[in-house]
């Protein structure tokens, strides 16, 4: 009996590591979903919002995960076009569009106010920094991803490789519109426009997400340490 109920967690732990390993959607949830919750840690949300915070993660994971089966077993009936085989995995698909739609909507209600707050004083500090400390922050940016970029073969140093570097400025400029914007909704389009350019470079199959990631990194902390370093030479 004991021995039955371990080859069931088996057999699940395995299902939930395949579809890691083939899926790259799922490793991209699994990695927004460490983000969120280090977020809720740091940022001291209520244990209320981190069970919805939770529950809606486990929600895309578990959309992801049936998407993953109905593509496995349309594949596995019939390798040629069906117009129903493509309904059944486009409603897959659309399901977990919805899911994300939602765990999205949950962590915009539960981190804005707190993110906004969190910053208040330090963005209204760094509003009287000299302005060309934008400009400097991407200089710096740009220097950092054509280094990098030069010790690995993969890629030119415009197009592809490790990082992306498009993705790196996309994000030191949204970093930069954050920390200067005087609007909150600025800031939440300077984010969608950010995400927009790091799924383009994902789509069009010039990088890969880990490429994208790191880019995003590097784009997010370089902008940040300049702009702390700012506040120390100027204060």
């Amino acid at each position: 009996m004991l021995k039955r109920i371990l080859n069931s967690f088996n057999y699940a732990i395995s299902g939930i590591m395949h579809c890691f390993r083939t899926q790259r959607n799922m490793r991209i949830h699994f990695t927004m979903a460490i983000i969120a919750v280090m977020m809720g840690v740091l940022l001291n949300i209520t244990k209320s919002e981190m069970l919805i915070l939770v529950l809606a993660i486990f929600f895309v994971l578990f959309a992801e995960m049936v998407n993953t089966t109905v593509e496995a077993l349309v594949d596995m009936v019939t390798k040629e076009y069906h117009p129903l085989a493509k309904t059944a995995k486009n409603i897959a698909a659309g399901a977990v569009l919805i899911a994300s739609l939602c765990a999205l909507i949950v962590g915009y209600i539960i981190f804005f106010d707190k993110i906004i707050r969190f910053s208040s004083f330090s963005l209204n500090y760094v509003r009287s920094l000299p302005i060309y400390v934008t400009l400097a922050s991407l200089v710096v940016v740009f220097l950092a991803v054509v280094m990098i970029k030069s010790g690995n073969s993969r890629g030119t140093y415009l197009r592809g490789g490790l990082p992306s570097g498009h993705t790196a400025l996309a994000f030191a400029l949204f970093t930069s519109v954050a920390f200067v914007s005087k609007e909150p909704i600025t800031t939440t389009f300077g984010a969608i426009m950010a995400l927009l350019v790091a799924e383009s470079r994902m789509e069009s199959g010039i990088h890969s997400f880990m490429e994208v990631l790191l880019g995003a990194i590097i784009g997010v902390l370089l902008t940040v340490v300049m702009y702390q370093a700012s506040t120390l030479l100027f204060a």
